[in-house]
């Protein structure tokens, strides 16, 4: 299958008044989500996906997170602070997205925060339930004011890919992240996604290379077209 935008050119739509006004009417204010466990790839095919659609990218600020190397250091010390710190920022994005007119691609949604990383350290005992309630108080005063993605797209991973991704980028304060965390976030993903509500697409990343092999890449964007625009 071959993507309408590699048919026709995406300059020359004007030629093509009943495709243009398609695509036009279901691209407006789109909000969609990337999801998947550290390491799953998601920053690569958020970048690469909104180049390929000319869609506007939504990065997660992990480098601005001020929390972040104490939090690998001490979970339990400092899960609350840096959950706290995440929720906030991402609600700001979704406030942000919910405003503009364009297509946004967001790398890790509002959830993951919540029904992952927060889940995660309530049942691995780094956060306590006193901690949790709170945290879930702010989280659902937020879901009242926001809409979910109209697309979500998860990338499956196992722990073995998780791990040797996290490896070669090299961040030094994901080097100490036990197998034990990793495989209780693994977990907690897919709990949420069995029981995810809204319109998902979930791609199985293991044996994919969507950055070094462009039919990886075009297998992922086929099947985008085809939930998005219903076109092949």
């Amino acid at each position: 299958m071959v993507a309408v935008w590699r048919v026709i050119d995406c300059g020359h739509l004007a030629n093509f008044p009943r495709i243009a006004k398609f695509v036009e009417q279901v691209q407006a204010n789109m909000h969609i989500g990337v999801a998947g466990n550290i390491g799953s790839g998601k920053t690569t095919l958020t970048s690469m996906l909104a180049a390929h659609y000319g869609w506007t990218p939504k990065y997660e600020a992990v480098t601005y997170n001020p929390y972040l190397e104490d939090y690998y250091k001490d979970i339990p010390r400092w899960s609350y602070n840096l959950e706290t710190y995440f929720l906030a920022q991402r609600f700001r994005d979704v406030l942000e997205i919910s405003r503009s007119e364009d297509v946004i691609i967001q790398d890790r949604t509002l959830f993951e925060g919540v029904y992952i990383f927060v889940r995660n350290n309530l049942e691995q005992g780094n956060l306590s339930r006193r901690d949790y309630d709170t945290y879930m108080q702010l989280f659902e005063l937020m879901m009242s004011m926001v809409r979910p993605p109209d697309l979500l797209i998860y990338l499956r991973s196992s722990l073995s890919h998780l791990v040797e991704n996290i490896r070669k980028r090299g961040r030094d304060y994901e080097q100490g992240i036990s197998l034990e965390y990793l495989g209780g976030l693994n977990d907690r993903y897919e709990e949420w996604i069995s029981s995810y509500q809204g319109r998902l697409l979930v791609i199985d990343a293991d044996n994919l290379d969507f950055k070094n092999r462009p039919e990886d890449f075009e297998s992922v964007t086929d099947r985008i077209d085809a939930e998005l625009y219903g076109l092949f």
